[in-house]
């Protein structure tokens, strides 16, 4: 990492009608890891979302939640890395995805936007860039492809909700280990 500065970004829509939907997993993740590292968001207007930031020993960790629809997030994650004057690599992504089952997380260090609008926002935004990282929770898919907005958008059962908060949280430590040790060994955690 270039300025040893991490900018974790949760995707989700913002709005009442959206908490706790499967699509927000991404603003899902950044409240909970928020928590745990003791990092607090607050809104920020220039910069279109809620925002914190906190020094690990020489590395400085952000935590972003861009606000509106995930589907325009890439233009506050613009202005986010050219204001702290990042590399695409000390970015990385937290996105809700359709081809993983439900509460499996996987950690990817770059790549397509595999048909995820948000992804592909900030990827066109990013100026057709994709090199960045990205953190996967699975939400599993509805099975037909006419069903997947719909879907995306409504909240999950209580017992689903319940497997994606406990995956979330056991997912933290190897955030932890990424902040600390880089993706390799975090990688390792998370898929072991």
């Amino acid at each position: 990492m270039k300025d040893n500065h991490l900018l974790i970004v949760g995707l989700g829509n913002s709005g009442k009608e959206y908490i706790n939907t499967r699509h927000n997993a991404g603003s899902d993740f950044i409240n909970l890891l928020s928590k745990d590292l003791d990092i607090s968001l607050n809104k920020d207007k220039y910069l279109l979302g809620k925002i914190g930031s906190k020094e690990f020993g020489t590395k400085k960790v952000s935590l972003f939640i861009p606000d509106g629809y995930m589907n325009n997030s890439g233009r506050s994650i613009k202005k986010l890395i050219k204001d702290f004057n990042l590399e695409l690599s000390d970015l990385l992504i937290v996105h809700d995805e359709l081809d993983l089952p439900l509460g499996t997380i996987k950690l990817k260090d770059s790549g397509g936007h595999g048909g995820h609008n948000g992804l592909r926002d900030i990827i066109e935004r990013l100026g057709n860039r994709n090199e960045f990282k990205r953190l996967r929770i699975g939400i599993d898919h509805p099975g037909k492809g006419k069903d997947v907005t719909d879907y995306v958008l409504k909240q999950p059962s209580k017992k689903d909700k319940e497997i994606l908060t406990k995956k979330m949280n056991n997912s933290i430590e190897s955030i932890i280990i990424l902040i600390q040790e880089g993706i390799d060994k975090a990688t390792l955690n998370l898929h072991t």
